[in-house]
């Protein structure tokens, strides 16, 4: 059952969402506050929830694939794509696909990182939605964004669980959005 079909506001689905996601302190390091996905993806209803406002989304922006950044954009980009009758594909770090791939390198706090997609997952005529658990600071997204007009594709999107409006995310994506839309369910 959808938030479409139960007529659930946006302020309602982000209550049901937020009431399974635990906060868990000092971890991974002292000061920082974890946001737990997991008694969310534990609860069928919940995370059918959640599945079916992301393939909702795939539907409403015409997207022909759903990109899942690694490794909690699997859990729910797959699902919602599979939903929405569409194809998945995994973005990884770097390493971790066969075959021929693309890779994009990223600035991280100290240092850099690099993700990679098939070299043929995506292409001319395909409109890439792009799916995660977090918007923090926006450096995998927009690596990603990168990767999908890199192959031609055109991007439908970002959808994200939460969006960590303080750490500013959302202004590092701007430029690589262009007019696609940024959908947060829930920002904190």
């Amino acid at each position: 059952m959808s938030a479409v079909e139960v007529g659930m506001t946006d302020e309602k689905l982000r209550e049901t969402l937020l009431a399974h996601i635990h906060d868990v302190p000092d971890y991974p390091k002292p000061g920082v506050m974890f946001k737990d996905i997991t008694p969310l993806l534990a609860d069928a209803k919940a995370f059918g929830l959640l599945t079916d406002t992301f393939a909702e989304l795939c539907e409403r922006l015409g997207a022909t694939k759903v990109v899942g950044l690694e490794a909690r954009g699997f859990i729910l980009g797959a699902p919602a794509a599979v939903r929405a009758g569409i194809g998945f594909i995994p973005v990884r770090k770097a390493g971790k696909l066969p075959g021929a791939c693309l890779a994009q390198s990223y600035e991280l706090e100290y240092g850099t990182a690099e993700i990679e997609m098939h070299a043929d997952a995506v292409g001319p005529g395909d409109r890439v939605l792009v799916i995660d658990d977090v918007l923090a600071t926006g450096g995998t997204a927009e690596a990603a964004l990168q990767l999908i007009r890199r192959a031609g594709a055109e991007v439908a999107g970002v959808a994200v669980l939460m969006e960590l409006g303080f750490l500013d995310g959302r202004r590092r994506l701007a430029e690589g959005l262009g007019d696609a839309p940024l959908e947060a369910l829930i920002t904190l």
